[in-house]
């Protein structure tokens, strides 16, 4: 499992990848952000960290369902590595519209206009071991400044390429694009069909959630009591 975290006022983060008995990666996300003079640790050494500052952890067992091991067979038995909770199939390609649900991303901005993101995921199944995908990379899967908090998920490595969640932030800084055009402009040409959603909000509370896969599990709130919960386009 992996995370990572962003505070956009102060552009402090904190990410960690290689987990494997951490019940909440992100809270470690926070405390490597809050507690070391680093950004990101992974691996043993995360583990270890999370261990010595009280993180909740359980036997990595806990981690493995029927589910997950059916998966798991599945995707081997056609060799190919895929975003958790689809069914695999060889006549399906790569760039399919998947919906994209293995990672969980969170922005948020407060009254004063401070905005923050988060986001977490388990990755592809069948992934090769030691493989990092875009949630930990800061600028990739997350980011955060005074203009805007992003979250992205997708295929990791098309993210990575594509820079997804700082290129919103530097179309709005250099191009002085609204939060929409931005992010709507990243997602329709700077990773391939099919492989990338985010959700996004500004300092000014303007809240955009694009993609361009089939659909995207979404869901936004705001202090006037407006909602949105969707799943496919427009609705």
């Amino acid at each position: 499992m992996e995370a990572s975290i962003m505070d956009g006022k102060t552009k402090r983060c904190g990410a960690v990848s290689g987990l494997t008995t951490v019940v909440n990666p992100i809270s470690l996300a926070r405390l490597v952000m809050e507690k070391t003079p680093h950004i990101y640790l992974a691996f043993d050494a995360a583990e270890a960290f999370a261990r010595a500052h009280g993180v909740e952890t359980v036997d990595s067992s806990h981690f493995i369902t029927p589910e997950n091991i059916a998966r798991l067979k599945q995707a081997k038995e056609f060799n190919r590595v895929q975003l958790d909770y689809t069914v695999p199939s060889p006549k399906v390609p790569d760039n399919c519209g998947d919906s994209q649900i293995g990672t969980v991303g969170c922005v948020a901005v407060d009254s004063a206009g401070n905005l923050a993101s988060a986001t977490s995921t388990g990755g592809y199944v069948n992934k090769m071991v030691g493989r990092i995908g875009d949630t930990p990379v800061i600028g990739a899967g997350t980011y955060a400044n005074h203009l805007c908090a992003i979250s992205a998920t997708g295929k990791g490595e098309d993210i990575i390429r594509g820079t997804v969640a700082r290129d919103v932030a530097a179309l709005m800084e250099y191009k002085g694009l609204s939060l929409t055009e931005a992010a709507a402009y990243v997602v329709d040409q700077s990773v391939p069909r099919g492989s990338c959603g985010l959700v996004a909000v500004s300092a000014n509370g303007e809240v955009t959630m694009p993609f361009n896969t089939t659909g995207m599990f979404r869901a936004c709130a705001s202090e006037d009591g407006y909602s949105e919960i969707a799943i496919w386009p427009n609705n």
